[in-house]
């Protein structure tokens, strides 16, 4: 799982992420601290475990449960925006996690032989998706921040909050 500076940068994004959320207060509804607290121990965790397979695939199904939970009943809501945003950074981060695990797992053998498509089918959509995934955070979190803001300190902090996130997120695709 990357290098040094890499497990650094995650977990520093993680924590900082986190920070910013929990100190915007109740600017954030319990969707968003859920999908925050969810990404930043499946980030700290899949550094940890330095590449285990079974703690990425277990760190993509919280993930992907946390999206869904992210935005459940904010219908109207003047936080939906940022919660989408969070909950597209754990759709992300799971098919990063995902990625990973694809990327380690072997093909038995003959396999290629009866599918026809080789071993590589399987382990190359995935990073091909969390790329997709990974540049359309990035143009979210660009596009969010050129919109005016109120000019609070909980809009600060969410300011930095989506920054850290996208930038642990983009260090994590980069890392595989």
């Amino acid at each position: 799982m990357g290098g040094p500076a890499a497990m650094v940068l995650m977990i520093a994004s993680a924590i900082v992420t986190v920070a910013c959320c929990l100190a915007a207060g109740r600017s954030v509804p319990w969707q968003g601290r859920q999908s925050v607290i969810v990404m930043a121990f499946a980030m700290i965790g899949m550094v940890l475990a330095a590449g285990d397979p079974r703690v990425a695939l277990l760190a993509g199904v919280a993930l992907l449960a946390s999206a869904m939970l992210g935005t459940a009943g904010l219908r109207g809501a003047t936080s939906v925006r940022a919660c989408c945003h969070r909950a597209l950074g754990s759709l992300v981060m799971a098919v990063c996690s995902f990625a990973g695990v694809a990327h380690g797992a072997g093909v038995a053998p003959g396999a290629e032989v009866v599918s026809g498509h080789g071993p590589h089918l399987g382990t190359d959509a995935v990073p091909g998706i969390a790329t997709v995934g990974v540049l359309l955070l990035l143009a979210w979190t660009v596009a969010d921040r050129i919109r005016p803001h109120p000019r609070t300190a909980a809009s600060r902090l969410l300011a930095v909050e989506s920054w850290a996130m996208t930038a642990g997120v983009v260090v994590m695709w980069v890392a595989h």
